[in-house]
C-alpha cells in the first residue's frame, strides 16, 4: 500500500487561533477539543472527512518566515484553489490574512495566483484552477 497524505502541520505560537483562521478561510471545522483548556492546546487539526487536512502545533519562540528574503525561509506554503481571485482575496482578507508585498509573476500577463500571509506569517497562495 502506498502512503497517503493525511495532513500538513504548521508550526505556530497559538494552535487554536491559527486553526480558527484556517477554519474560517476553508469552511472546515476544528476537531472537538473535549474540554481541553484552549490556552494549553499543543496540537489541533481541522476536520476534512477522509481528505488531507491541516493541523497546527505550538512552538515556543516561533519565528515567522521572512520569505522571499532574509534569514528564515518560507519552509512550505499552501495553495488554495478559487474560481475568482478577487472574490477569494476579499474573503481571506476579511478572515485576517494580509496580501504579501512580493507577488511573483505580477508583471506577467494573466493573473493566475496571488500570495498572502496568514496571521502568524506563513505564506500561502490563492490560485485559479489549472
Amino acid at each position: 500500500m502506498k502512503p497517503q497524505l493525511e495532513l500538513t502541520a504548521l508550526d505556530c505560537p497559538d494552535p487554536l487561533a491559527l486553526a480558527d483562521f484556517y477554519a474560517r478561510v476553508t469552511g472546515m471545522e476544528i476537531e472537538p477539543l473535549d474540554g481541553e483548556d484552549p490556552g494549553e492546546i499543543e496540537w489541533v487539526r481541522l476536520l476534512n472527512e477522509g481528505m488531507p487536512t491541516l493541523a497546527f502545533q505550538r512552538v515556543e519562540n516561533y519565528v515567522a518566515p521572512t520569505w522571499p528574503e532574509g534569514p528564515v525561509p518560507q519552509q512550505l506554503h499552501l495553495d488554495f484553489i478559487v474560481d475568482d481571485l478577487d472574490e477569494g482575496e476579499r474573503h481571506i482578507l476579511e478572515q485576517g490574512a494580509t496580501k504579501h508585498s512580493f507577488q511573483p509573476g505580477a508583471d506577467q500577463p494573466g493573473d493566475t495566483f496571488r500570495v498572502y500571509l496568514d496571521p502568524v506569517g506563513h505564506p500561502f497562495c490563492l490560485v485559479l484552477p489549472y
